[in-house]
């Protein structure tokens, strides 16, 4: 016993811990321009309606390339995949500090999504390598935490290094640093399990222990899931909720700065409150589901219930722009943004729900690009809207954001009045 416990290891989390910090590098970068906007507004001059089409480049280039990169993935592997990658996205970054007009951000925002389309095929993929089916939604789930983790870290580290050193550019300068150092372990430490050095026997046989599993591996077209109902059901249910959430990205520094004044030396302690209480909403919203099947309920009602509950919580930040109260605001944008947490792991599962393991890749890209064209029409939209009408403009997305989780969630009903799996 002694033996085979010394020959044991559990490399696996390491492999895990890279992709969380992949995904953390990505959210600091992304969100970057969002909480530098309102400074970088008066400094570059760009009007409301330039910086709508900045952020609509973005989530075109992010909608074409998130399906064409994990083609690219699948061809040339999870290790070469991941660096290109986080190359192109590190690289872009960088790019943000030469900009001198709202065209140059609007270059390097496009170069940005590029690279980070890349981020959630390669680290999905790696999951599937590294961990056995069993482990894997709880994988996931670490590694996508550091999306709020890199949105949490954002307002906290960026206004005090620009400040320090009076300068806009370092907040797209810092790190690229760390992204060389997560190159280089990437390049020491990953391999598929099986050619790694530091997986035992016991831990490669622990990751390949349901690998055998029969199921039919044959490949998925398109042709084999766009005539479903589900997959529609599921495009609808990110193409109206995921740019809320960029909304809130995009333009919630800018809305603190316009609406309460906050600085760049403010709008740390708002930010951290807001992205701290919707990660922890988030993971409690994802786990009702399970409640309620534990408590008797179908899958159908649990899944629904729980995307109930998750629109529910977005509800009250329709009062934000008509509040004076700033800490009221963060409050409600805090909520809602944790109802916008707890939809995407109920979405996420509703995939897993309706589809084969074998189509759920196929799914979830058509999802993402979904997401990201609505997150393109809203983002020019928003734009357009404050540029005509000013900072009383921010309660039309503000309205949008309380309602839309609850409008997308009748049309996915209508679409699958119960959820059951299909067969492919």
């Amino acid at each position: 016993m002694t033996e085979k416990l010394k020959l044991t290891t559990n490399f696996r989390w390491i492999i895990l811990s890279l992709l969380f910090a992949a995904t953390t590098i990505l959210y600091i970068d992304r969100s970057a321009l969002g909480i530098l906007a309102p400074d970088l507004q008066k400094s570059i001059g760009w009007s409301e309606e330039q910086y709508g089409i900045i952020n609509s480049v973005f989530m075109i280039a992010y909608a074409l390339c998130f399906i064409l990169m994990g083609r690219l993935i699948d061809t040339i592997g999870t290790r070469k995949g991941y660096l290109i990658s986080i190359g192109i996205w590190s690289i872009a970054a960088l790019s943000h500090a030469m900009a001198r007009t709202w065209i140059g951000f609007a270059v390097a925002r496009f170069s940005l999504a590029v690279g980070q389309s890349g981020n959630f095929p390669s680290a999905i993929k790696a999951v599937a390598e590294w961990f056995p089916k069993k482990d894997r939604a709880l994988a996931v789930g670490i590694f996508n935490g550091g999306a709020n983790m890199g949105t949490i870290l954002s307002p906290l580290i960026i206004p005090v290094l620009v400040l320090s050193f009076d300068n806009w550019r370092v907040g797209f300068l810092w790190t690229f640093p760390i992204s060389l150092i997560w190159v280089l372990l990437w390049l020491k430490y990953f391999r598929k399990p099986e050619k790694s050095p530091n997986v035992s026997e016991e831990e490669l046989q622990y990751i390949n222990s349901d690998s055998n599993e029969n199921e039919n591996t044959e490949k998925v077209g398109w042709k084999d899931i766009l005539p479903h109902r589900g997959t529609w059901a599921i495009a609808v249910a990110k193409f109206m909720a995921d740019p809320i959430w960029w909304f809130y990205l995009f333009w919630g520094a800018k809305f603190l700065n316009e609406k309460f004044g906050l600085n760049l030396k403010d709008i740390g302690l708002p930010f951290f409150t807001i992205y701290l209480v919707s990660w922890g909403l988030g993971i409690f919203l994802g786990w009702l589901s399970s409640k309620f099947m534990k408590m008797g309920f179908s899958l159908n009602q649990g899944r629904k219930f729980s995307l109930l509950a998750c629109a529910l919580f977005a509800v009250p930040v329709a009062i934000v722009p008509h509040t004076d109260n700033m800490w009221l605001a963060v409050g409600l944008i805090a909520l809602a943004a944790g109802g916008h947490c707890g939809w995407s792991a109920n979405v996420f599962s509703l995939m897993t729900d309706i589809f084969p393991k074998k189509a759920v890749g196929s799914v979830a890209g058509f999802g993402g690009f979904s997401g990201a064209v609505g997150g393109a029409i809203v983002a020019f939209g928003v734009g357009k809207i404050l540029q005509n009408i000013g900072v009383d403009g921010y309660a039309i997305p503000f309205a949008v954001a309380g309602s839309g989780y609850l409008m997308a969630l009748i049309i996915v009903h209508l679409l699958v009045p119960k959820i059951k799996t299909i067969h492919i």
